[in-house]
């Protein structure tokens, strides 16, 4: 590792950026976050920016406005302090839901984000499972968007898959799941889903074959769980052998941890630490699985100018 690397946490999720610094073989350097009696911040990096490559991480989980203006304030102070390059590691983009305009006088949240990051003095972005491709597009910059597939399907090496099937909720995700069956040597189907609400979803059909088999539903985010629960019901009632549910970033917001914690059947919940979870939040059936090597390793190529898309060939 080049001596010239400086990493900052904000406050959403200190652990991963101390693994992160772990693997690297440098210190997390401090930075300091307070707030003014007219609830405004303000963000002090305690550490030498000048003319170092400066990696800011922080995933845009709830409060995720919150955390956003803390990370922007990080950019903007150390752009401010003359560093050469300036990446934010943001495991978790949650404004990539917002991608389109889909009603009428709607902001498009995600580019008015990735708008705001390069405004404030990013130069990179680091990112895992963008919700939707296009969202890619909304940076002004160079963006590293990187999959937890392989590293979710290494989770499964020790199975016997020959039953096995992955299921994606619904027909956006399918490109991602047959990604993940290809490595796991399965087929794939998926739900036929229509959304009425942000935690109300409807599953017509399943198209593929699931029938007595070993189902392994992958979903990018599971937040409310709405759907992963619909899409359960669904094969429940086709009758399966067995399901497993895997995603990227286990946010597990209102009353997903009450829904999932009510399904029988379900044998294992696997999900990866892009997004911090709570004692509260843990299942006796699931499993977190960290992706922080892979967003380390990352950050080694892009300081040392080599291919990060090497990565997942």
């Amino acid at each position: 590792m080049a001596n010239d690397i400086t990493v900052f946490s904000g406050s959403a999720h200190r652990e991963f950026a101390e693994e992160m610094c772990q693997i690297l073989g440098v210190d997390l350097s401090p930075s300091d976050t307070t707030r003014f009696s007219n609830d405004c911040l303000q963000v002090q990096l305690q550490a030498n920016c000048r003319r170092r490559d400066v990696y800011i991480v922080q995933p845009l989980v709830p409060p995720a406005q919150e955390n956003l203006f803390e990370l922007l304030m990080m950019l903007d102070a150390a752009r401010g302090a003359s560093a050469a390059h300036i990446t934010a590691v943001i495991p978790h983009f949650s404004y990539a839901r917002s991608d389109k305009k889909d009603a009428p006088r709607i902001s498009i949240g995600g580019r008015l984000v990735a708008d705001m990051l390069h405004t404030a003095g990013a130069t990179r972005v680091v990112t895992m499972a963008l919700h939707s491709e296009q969202v890619h597009g909304f940076f002004s910059m160079p963006v590293d968007h990187l999959s937890a597939v392989w590293e979710l399907a290494r989770q499964f090496e020790d199975q016997d898959l020959s039953n096995a099937v992955v299921v994606s909720p619904d027909f956006g995700n399918a490109k991602v799941a047959n990604q993940f069956a290809r490595l796991l040597g399965v087929p794939v189907a998926a739900g036929s889903k229509r959304r009425l609400a942000d935690d109300r979803v409807v599953i017509d059909t399943i198209v593929g074959d699931v029938t007595g088999k070993d189902v392994i539903v992958l979903d990018d985010e599971i937040a409310t769980a709405g759907s992963m629960v619909e899409l359960i019901i669904k094969v429940r009632e086709i009758g399966v052998n067995s399901i497993a549910v895997v995603c990227t970033h286990g946010l597990f917001t209102g009353k997903a941890i009450e829904r999932l914690g009510s399904l029988d059947g379900v044998d294992r919940i696997l999900t990866t630490n892009t997004v911090p979870l709570a004692a509260e939040k843990r299942l006796p059936n699931m499993e977190v699985c960290t992706v922080a090597p892979l967003f380390a390793e990352a950050v080694r190529r892009i300081n040392c100018g080599e291919s990060v898309s090497s990565l997942f060939q």
